[in-house]
This record gives C-alpha cells, structure tokens and sequence, in this order.
C-alpha cells in the first residue's frame, strides 16, 4: 500500500517535538523511509487530506489518523512531544 501513496507523501512532514518554526525547518520524508518507521510505537501518522479528499479517497495509511487540517493547533496537546509526528496528504 505504501508505493501507491507516493503521491500523496509529496507533501509529507515530519514534526519532531514541535520545535519546529518555520515549513524551510521540516523536513520531507520519501516513501521508503516512511515504511520504515511504520508499526513503531513512538511514531503518529496524521491524515491532514481535506475531509473531501479523505472521503473520497480508496487510499489510506493503516494506522493513520485522521487530523483535521484547519484545527492543527489542537493537535500539539493531544500528541506527546516524545512521538514522531508525520502529516501528510495528496
């Protein structure tokens, strides 16, 4: 499942500890290094896909969960800062 989201890991990021200010700071992660963390227990997939886009969608990341794009400040209380946090969409 994971090669057929390489579109959508285009514009994957990956949040470590929420330190992070600015997009030039994030990092962008391929696919493969993706697969790599998946089934780890530190690390958090956020779908941020618009709920259209989501719906719509036949493709998604076991695991993942859904993150609504417009509220992302709520989602630095709910994550540990200990977790890797990797946000994607297509």
């Amino acid at each position: 499942m994971v090669k057929r989201l390489v579109p959508a890991v285009l514009l994957t990021l990956m949040v470590v500890g929420y330190g992070i200010s600015r997009a030039a700071d994030v990092p962008m992660m391929t696919t493969a290094q993706l697969a790599s963390l998946l089934g780890k227990a530190d690390l958090v997939i956020l779908d941020v896909r618009t709920p259209y886009d989501w719906k719509k969608s036949d493709t998604k990341i076991k695991g993942a969960v859904r993150g609504d794009p417009m509220k992302f400040g709520g989602w630095i209380d709910k994550y540990p800062k200990e977790k890797t946090l990797v946000l994607y969409c297509a």
